[in-house]
Order: structure tokens, then sequence, then C-alpha cells
């Protein structure tokens, strides 16, 4: 049998995905598109964190251009809006998502990487949105997720001219989160992952469903939708634990 796309493992409320097309440095293939959606379709019971990370020193090279080539206008629209709506699917999906990112993070690599939630970069990392210089354009939401980050002036001179970010300068502009030393992107992303599993379910869910919508929406439907997000939250019995746990000076045993 042919080695999957994308490699799981859940542990201790933790599930990791490596990315597993060391040959291509993980270039997005329509498999490993397919075998994300359908784990973030069906994310398994108790899993409280994602841990996304690549095989072979490179997080995600973008797609594959092998398959690009064989689409008509079309076609090439179509698996546009798939990307659209698997990418939407992982920022969605309810559960906080951690990216360990080395080497390339290119094109649709940095589409994957902007739809998760936290993001850490060893200095080998390469962001790079090069389809300008291949004379084609983005599909998998950059001009959204990538342009909020960095603002339309930018990205349209990262595009036009294929310039490179390495990890410190991603951090700056806000590609990644943290910028780290050589081998520290995983263990990090492992402690992280951990302290946000400690958090409130609930929380969680509202943080990552909620705060990039009401980015979207005017002002005063941004503080209505806030409202309802507290009013959800601060009425939980995790919030009644939190509180609890603040006076009595101990760590929170949410559900």
């Amino acid at each position: 049998m042919a080695e999957p796309y994308l490699l799981v493992k859940v542990e201790d409320r933790i599930a990791t995905l490596t990315m597993n097309r060391p040959d291509k440095r993980n270039a997005m293939s329509d498999g490993l598109l397919a075998e994300l959606d359908a784990f973030f379709s069906n994310i398994p019971d108790g899993v409280r964190v994602v841990v996304m990370t690549g095989a072979g020193g490179h997080y995600c090279s973008g797609l594959d251009l092998s398959e690009h080539v064989q689409r008509d206008s079309e076609q090439t629209m179509r698996h546009s809006r798939n990307w659209h709506a698997v990418m939407d699917r992982i920022q969605y999906c309810g559960v906080p998502i951690v990216s360990a990112m080395t080497g390339a993070v290119i094109g649709g690599g940095l589409e994957l990487a902007t739809a998760t939630h936290v993001r850490i970069a060893e200095p080998s990392v390469i962001f790079q949105l090069p389809e300008g210089r291949r004379g084609i354009f983005v599909g998998g939401g950059a001009t959204v997720r990538v342009g909020r980050i960095l603002g339309a002036d930018r990205m349209i001179e990262m595009m036009l001219t294929g310039r490179k970010y390495g990890a410190e300068d991603g951090e700056r502009l806000g590609l990644a989160h943290y910028a780290v030393g050589e081998g520290e992107a995983l263990p990090m992303a492992y402690d992280l992952a951990r302290k946000i599993a400690d958090n409130a379910g609930l929380s969680n869910y509202v943080m990552v469903q909620a705060i990039s919508r009401i980015e979207d929406m005017a002002k005063a439907d941004g503080f209505f939708a806030e409202s309802l997000c507290a009013a959800l939250t601060q009425t939980s019995p995790d919030a009644v634990e939190g509180l609890a746990a603040f006076l009595e000076k101990r760590p929170p045993a949410f559900r």
C-alpha cells in the first residue's frame, strides 16, 4: 500500500498531522488536500488541539504544479474554490491549530499556514508567494488571509518580485507568531498545544470561530457578536470553575 499523504497521530488530547510528501517538499496534491479535508471534517473525539508540520524538513511548498498544468480554466476555478472550502474548514474547525514550520512555506503552503491559528518558524523557513514569477495567481485564499496580515500593498510587492522572507522577518510581519532556533519549532508547538488544551474547550472554540469573523463585520455588528460570545462563555460551567480556581489560587479543572 502507498504511504498516506497525511500522517495522523493522536496522543493526550493533541493530534499531530504530518504532511508526508518529502520528495515534493510536501507540495499540495489533490490527494493531500483530500486527506486534510477528511481529517478536519471529522476530528476524532477528545482532540483539543492540532499540531501541523511537514516531513523531510519542509512545511509545504505550495500547489503541485505538475497537476496545475493539466487543468483548463473552469477546472482551475473549481479547484480554487475547493481550496477555499478546505481552508475554511481548517480555520473554522473549532479546534486550535499550531503550525510548526520548517523550510518551504511557499504559495499554497503559506495559504495553508495562515488558515492555522498559531505559527512557529525555524531559521530554515522561507515565506514566498512566487505565483507572479510563474505567470499565475494565488488561488487558495492568500488575497484574503495573507493580504490581511501583510496589507495589500506589501502583498502586491511580494507577488510582483517573488520576494522571500525568513523567519525573523516573517515574525515581524505577522506571518509567524514565533521565530525560534533550529529544531525548536515542534517542541514549542507541543508546549503551546498542551497549554491551549488546558483552556476551557468552549472558550477555545469561540475564539477560533468568532474573532476572524468579527473582523469582517461592521463595527456595531462586531460589538454585538462579541457580546453574544461573552454571554455564551461567561455563563458556562467552565466560567464558574475558572473564577473559583482564581479565587482559590489553584489551576482550573475545565471539562
